[in-house]
């Protein structure tokens, strides 16, 4: 299993910079940010001194949209930091929350998620495509790379994943959440003649090692709100009795709203409804052993990389716990 850091672009970059390349020296192979550019700094400037501090490490933003960003200025932004440093980038991809919701956007339709991961991995790769029914390449891209991953929940967006992506981003540490979404992507890749072993399997949840998991819990319940603003959007499609699991959508029934500005952060006061359970299913918490034992069951699920998000106050003793205890296992 490769391993993965997940980190806000908060300032100072520098920060941000430093730690991804203390993961890099304790044996994360990949490096993810969240994109939502008025909450955060502009990840895609940061991307390229992560790489210019790292040898080998891959980024990419957990997830970007396409509604914020212009396709082909996207894709170039890619294929200039791959030209530079050796096709080290990935695209995390989605519908769109945090960045369209605080500016006042919906999600955008799996369609257009659809098309824009066509148009940007096209144009990426240097390959001629149509946008906006014009012919486009980019000519000076030689021997390009971009693996198009996308993010989501519902049975529509699994489908699509299926279809049409290279990989799979589970934001959930659940493994019977695991279970059904996995499958679901596996199911679709094959009924659209892919094959089912060919996309990549990201899960990402939080990860926080020690021996206080009351204090631990705190620290990361605002996973559980941030999961619920899908769980809210795919409960308002399908209903409570569709076809989601009950695992992902019974918890939410106490949800009142949610305030992005303390978004993805320790303390969230918008998380107050997500019940202990949850936290424990959703998150890695506890001893480094606990941490591997459920690893374990989540790679026989078929997960191929876990990305750890590090967003609590004993992040660099999480790193290191990971880079002695797991990764190295």
């Amino acid at each position: 299993m490769d391993f993965g850091i997940v980190l806000q672009t908060d300032p100072p970059a520098r920060d941000l910079v430093r730690l991804m390349k203390a993961a890099e020296d304790q044996g994360f192979r990949y490096g993810w940010t969240f994109d939502s550019c008025v909450l955060w700094q502009e990840p895609f400037v940061i991307y390229s001194q992560i790489l210019a501090a790292t040898s080998s490490m891959i980024v990419g933003p957990m997830v970007t949209s396409p509604a914020t960003r212009d396709w082909s200025v996207m894709a170039s932004t890619f294929a200039t930091l791959n030209d530079m440093y050796g096709n080290r980038t990935v695209c995390g991809i989605g519908r769109g929350d945090s960045a369209h919701r605080v500016v006042g956007m919906p999600p955008s339709t799996l369609a257009t998620v659809r098309e824009c991961m066509h148009v940007v991995k096209e144009l990426a790769e240097g390959r001629e495509v149509l946008l906006r029914d014009k012919p486009v390449q980019i000519p000076w891209i030689r021997n390009g790379r971009l693996e198009m991953w996308m993010a989501g929940y519902g049975p529509k967006a699994l489908k699509t994943v299926g279809e049409h992506a290279d990989g799979f981003i589970l934001q959930c540490a659940d493994p019977a959440i695991a279970r059904w979404t996995i499958g679901s992507v596996r199911e679709a890749a094959r009924a659209a003649g892919r094959d089912p072993g060919g996309i990549t399997i990201c899960l990402a949840a939080p990860a926080y090692v020690g021996d206080d998991l009351a204090h631990q819990r705190e620290q990361l319940r605002w996973f559980g709100g941030m999961v619920g603003n899908h769980v809210a959007d795919l409960v308002a499609r399908y209903g409570d009795s569709g076809p989601v699991p009950h695992e992902l959508t019974d918890y939410i029934r106490e949800r009142q709203g949610y305030d992005y500005s303390h978004h993805g952060r320790a303390g969230n006061p918008s998380t107050d409804f997500v019940p202990d359970e949850i936290v424990d299913r959703f998150c890695l918490m506890g001893p480094s052993s606990a941490h591997v034992d459920r690893l374990e069951e989540l790679a026989s699920l078929g997960v191929d990389q876990f990305a750890l998000y590090l967003m609590h106050d004993q992040r660099e003793e999480t790193l290191k716990r990971y880079g002695s205890d797991v990764i190295t296992r």
